[in-house]
């Protein structure tokens, strides 16, 4: 899990006007939100040459300005997973990079009457000249929380999970409630138990496809295991030793299981 600042290599702007010059760096996504990178796995410039739908300003990148440019292309590109694995600093901004391209490509029209809209004056926002209606970046906020009881971590075999035999509870924030609110439904909902002593304990962006995950620590309170038999199949304790860690660090979820290993005697 990347726990550096997004902006410590990246300042935040926008502008639809704004062209790149052939040192600036390019973000470049095709239909399945893939990035494209040079052989040396490097950033291109604008030298490359694709069917371009949008090309949009997002700000600077190490000292240079920085690129969303969505195309059309029948190759493949390197998937974010496999970007994180080779450079950490590159997913992050990336990560960033995605979520904008998503929003454009999304909002371009508006979604109440299908003007065309125009990008705000102030804001990252793109508004409708006809009805008025304004279009923001969508983020989804997730929970994910980590539920001991006596020395065990309780963890669950998700039916949408090909590669994880195991991983810790987690879902979407419903309209209406808070996130605490949320953890305690989900955990209800998912394996059946009631927890207490719910603490966040830090959060992260998860591109895929547009998540704000918020990690928790909780403890069991009461009630049997009964999973839900649809997204989970199955759901037990286990000691810190009997864990089988994940493939890779990319998550939160890694970051809890480790906290909970790291602090259980």
């Amino acid at each position: 899990m990347i726990e550096k600042s997004l902006y410590e290599n990246y300042e935040i702007d926008f502008d639809e006007k704004i062209t790149p010059n052939s040192d600036d760096y390019l973000f470049v996504f095709n239909e399945n939100r893939e990035l494209y990178l040079d052989n040396d796995k490097n950033l291109p410039t604008s030298s490359v040459e694709f069917n371009v739908n949008f090309c949009f300003y997002i700000g600077n990148y190490k000292g240079r300005k920085a690129f969303v440019v969505n195309v059309e292309s029948d190759e493949s590109f390197y998937p974010l997973y496999e970007v994180y694995e080779f450079d950490h600093d590159l997913y992050h901004i990336a990560g960033k990079a995605v979520l904008v391209n998503d929003w454009y490509v999304s909002h371009r029209f508006c979604g109440r009457c299908g003007t065309p809209t125009q990008l705000d004056e102030k804001d990252m926002m793109l508004k409708c000249p006809e009805c008025g209606q304004n279009h923001y970046p969508r983020i989804a906020p997730a929970i994910i929380v980590a539920i001991r009881n006596d020395g065990e971590l309780l963890m669950a075999q998700h039916s949408y999970h090909d590669t994880i035999r195991y991983a810790l509870i987690a879902g979407f924030v419903e309209p209406g409630e808070s996130i605490e609110e949320a953890v305690h439904r989900e955990v209800l909902e998912e394996v059946g138990i009631k927890i207490k002593n719910l603490k966040y304990m830090k959060s992260q962006s998860w591109p895929f496809p547009n998540s704000l995950m918020l990690g928790f620590t909780a403890e069991y309170e009461s009630g049997d295991i009964k999973v839900d038999g649809d997204e989970i199949v199955k759901a037990k304790w286990f000691k810190k030793d009997e864990i089988i860690r994940y493939a890779s660090d990319i998550s939160i979820s890694d970051w809890l299981v480790q906290n909970f290993i790291d602090t259980t005697d």
